[in-house]
């Protein structure tokens, strides 16, 4: 059973790590206010110069904050862990009277307050510099984001899943993620331009689900009812499988005595 006080406090650690630092709090907004800028001055220069209906603004530009919102949704998590790997705070934390699911739960509500964050300065500086509002996407826009909230914190644990069992130095395997991932899930294409294999990948990622259904709508296409809900379902699938990863890898790092022997350098 989780109880709401020892996830409080794991949450409120990680706030007062953000309030004594400005070196954490600057990330939070800073990067995503670099791309909002950057991607909307391209996408208002291609409006100008491709003189046809189409829009790159909402296209391309909304394309970027929706996957920004599942990077930093993601990067929440992973660096609420990376934290207690850099502090070497495993043995004081797993030492209390902790559930591995208040330990997630915890790690969960970090991603929440931060992406949150992150979430208002994209909304914010879109619509005051381009004009542009998700409220286009209508009702759509509540699964889209739930699919990626869902998968970005499938994708934070099982990161953390992977150093807990490698090591810190395997935290420079997760920050590539994102990236990797992008050409698969069609993020300013369709998937009907990628190769085969490539689609098939791409049909196992929610997002791909998302921003297929995005471009459809914005070309005044009805709301994809039955690939949203699939896209959830599928989401809450990774999420299961994260989860399931995560415990599997904390059980064997218990029996083996990585978390006592867990160092800056390696585990082996």
């Amino acid at each position: 059973m989780l109880r709401p006080r020892r996830v409080g406090a794991l949450l409120l650690r990680q706030l007062y790590l953000l309030r004594g630092s400005p070196a954490r709090v600057l990330p939070l907004f800073a990067w995503v206010a670099v791309d909002v800028v950057l991607w909307g001055f391209i996408t208002r220069y291609l409006d100008a110069v491709a003189g046809s209906r189409l829009r790159f603004v909402p296209l391309l530009l909304g394309a970027v904050l929706l996957w920004d919102f599942l990077v930093r949704v993601m990067q929440g998590v992973t660096m609420a862990f990376f934290e207690d790997v850099w502090s070497r705070n495993f043995l004081n934390l797993f030492s209390a009277p902790i559930t591995l699911g208040e330990y997630l739960t915890g790690l969960v509500l970090s991603s929440v307050a931060t992406s949150a964050v992150g979430l208002l300065a994209m909304v914010l500086i879109a619509a005051g510099l381009f004009g542009l509002s998700f409220l286009a996407l209508g009702a759509a826009l509540v699964p889209f984001l739930l699919v990626l909230f869902l998968f970005g914190i499938a994708l934070g644990i099982a990161g953390c899943a992977v150093v807990l069992r490698l090591g810190p130095a395997a935290e420079w395997l997760i920050w590539p993620v994102p990236a990797l991932l992008s050409p698969f899930a069609g993020v300013f294409y369709p998937l009907s331009t990628l190769p085969a294999w490539m689609q098939g990948v791409g049909r196992l990622l929610p997002p791909a689900h998302v921003f297929e259904g995005m471009r459809a709508i914005l070309a005044g296409g009805p709301v994809p009812a039955a690939r949203l809900a699939g896209a959830v379902a599928l989401a809450a699938a990774w999420l299961l499988g994260a989860c399931w990863l995560f415990v599997r890898v904390h059980r064997q790092a218990v029996r083996d005595g990585l978390l006592a022997r867990y160092s800056a350098e390696s585990v082996t």
